[in-house]
């Protein structure tokens, strides 16, 4: 089966494309606005896309009515913001961090949590959350709708007593309610140009 994407209505096109690319890592984000107010919402247009330096996009799209989300409005302004990840625990707080409150309503409030003080920045992170990235913002690429905020990663901060390995984030599958866990991993370790040319050997 194919699809021509301008055949589509925008929601189909989201909905086939987000059923594709999975798993998706969830960017649970804390940004502060003009009043100094914390702002958490979580996004799922999220990835690592550079190295050096260490360099992160969150996708935001707009508000119903076209307006600029409070997430992008506020980075933007401020240059500085949280990734947050997520695991099975903060699940449920995650969830009603996504509702579309009023414009000045604090979503860790709503949902129960607590920031608290980041390392480099003024932006706080979320007290629990299994691992923190503070950004400083490089730039925003706008593509219709989308505004892709480009970040530099300049400190990383994991729950006492965390690896990498043991944190159990979780990331969205599909969209709607869908979600997949990250316990179940292989390995497959890269291999060299020798070791592909010898393949078939012994």
């Amino acid at each position: 089966m194919e699809y021509d994407l301008s055949a589509l209505s925008s929601r189909d096109a989201y909905v086939l494309l987000t059923r594709l690319v999975v798993p998706r890592p969830i960017a649970w984000v804390t940004s502060l606005d003009a009043e100094g107010v914390v702002n958490a919402a979580p996004f799922s247009f999220f990835n690592l896309l550079g190295s050096d330096p260490l360099t992160v996009a969150i996708g935001v799209g707009g508000k119903r009515d076209g307006e600029a989300k409070d997430t992008a409005r506020n980075i933007e302004r401020s240059g500085e913001f949280v990734i947050n990840l997520v695991d099975e625990v903060n699940a449920e707080a995650m969830n009603i961090t996504a509702v579309e409150f009023p414009h000045g309503v604090s979503e860790l409030q709503a949902a129960g949590l607590t920031p608290t003080a980041s390392a480099k920045i003024a932006v706080p992170r979320i007290e629990g959350a299994p691992a923190a990235l503070e950004c400083r913002l490089e730039k925003i690429v706008t593509v219709g709708g989308n505004r892709i905020l480009l970040g530099v990663v300049v400190y990383v901060a994991l729950r006492e007593g965390e690896m990498p390995e043991t944190l159990q984030l979780i990331a969205r599958m599909g969209g709607g309610g869908g979600y997949v866990r990250t316990t179940d991993r292989f390995d497959l370790p890269r291999i060299t140009v020798e070791q592909w040319q010898n393949r078939g050997d012994g």
